[in-house]
């Protein structure tokens, strides 16, 4: 008996929620939790939700497992550099099609589209700026412009900020991430490498430090030329470093390669990367090498500076 007025019941508890179904009050389609927009992070690599406010406090690094998700050049310029002591260089330098390349979408109308896009002119910034108060060329590569491609002006403000560098003799940091050489440009992207390349030698020809910063990912010409010339090569932890891609390898080859193939972990194990540090030391450790290359006396303005063995190594004018 008891049996069947549960039977009834539940029936008659289907047939209330079929009647409000039939007339539009209960949506049987799956609905989304509203989150407002940007406020919550979910990591890519152990799918965590965090606060992006967290995050952002902790460098976009996850506090769950430690992925170092991607960060924009204006994001990394304020992780890196002194506040107040950004001059940047070049922002007028722009990309032109010079030889009218079109694939899928004519070359200028990408370069348009991207600049609306990311309000970035190309695919890296530089500039001067101090690092614990010691003064530095910076140049960071930005993925969302054509996967930070090396293009002719690209190749362009990197050599003259290299230039600019070694007329001040201060230390070049290259945060670097790219897809290689953009083939838009052709031989005029090409030949960036050698450029870049032939400024670093001027550079270091002058007895000057240079630090390339690698980060996920660095790929084709670029670490074919400037990421793999510093005299000191730091990488982000888990990023993915390498020439060819994985998939071209394994078909040239004909072999499985290892899991940890091109990561910044198999470079440091075989002398191609000097040190992995994590974001969050980054700032902390590249003052320190600073500090350590830096001339017991430094010319700012024609006036011998002086460095002050110090914590801060702070400079002081020579009465």
């Amino acid at each position: 008996m008891a049996n069947n007025e549960e039977s009834r019941g539940l029936k008659s508890l289907l047939d209330w929620f079929a009647n409000r179904r039939k007339s539009g009050q209960i949506s049987i389609e799956p609905q989304e939790r509203e989150i407002a927009d940007g406020l919550w992070h979910k990591c890519p690599k152990c799918a965590v939700l965090s606060y992006t406010k967290d995050l952002k406090a902790n460098q976009m690094v996850c506090n769950e497992c430690g992925h170092h998700n991607r960060v924009d050049s204006d994001e990394r310029i304020r992780q890196l550099i002194d506040p107040n002591t950004w001059t940047p260089m070049d922002e007028n330098l722009r990309p032109n099609d010079p030889l009218g390349f079109r694939d899928r979408k004519a070359y200028a109308d990408r370069l348009r589209d991207m600049q609306e896009k990311t309000g970035l002119t190309e695919a890296v910034k530089t500039g001067l700026g101090k690092i614990d108060g010691l003064p530095v060329a910076l140049a960071v590569m930005d993925f969302r412009f054509i996967g930070a491609s090396m293009g002719s002006v690209v190749g362009e403000k990197l050599t003259r900020l290299i230039e600019q560098a070694t007329q001040r003799r201060y230390p070049v940091v290259i945060v670097c991430t790219s897809g290689g050489a953009r083939m838009q440009e052709g031989m005029l992207s090409l030949m960036q490498m050698a450029k870049i390349s032939g400024a670093l030698q001027c550079h270091q020809d002058a007895k000057l430090l240079y630090i390339p910063v690698l980060t996920n990912p660095t790929t084709g010409g670029v670490t074919a030329s400037f990421a793999m010339l510093g005299d000191i090569i730091i990488a982000e932890p888990k990023a993915t470093i390498g020439f060819a891609g994985r998939r071209v390898i394994e078909q040239t080859l004909r072999e499985k390669l290892p899991e940890d193939f091109q990561t910044a972990e198999d470079l440091l194990t075989h002398g191609f990367v000097d040190e992995i540090i994590p974001r969050t030391l980054l700032k902390k450790s590249l003052a320190q090498l600073i500090a350590l290359h830096q001339p017991l006396t430094h010319t700012i303005n024609e006036e011998v500076v002086v460095w002050e063995k110090t914590k801060n190594l702070s400079p002081t004018l020579v009465d």
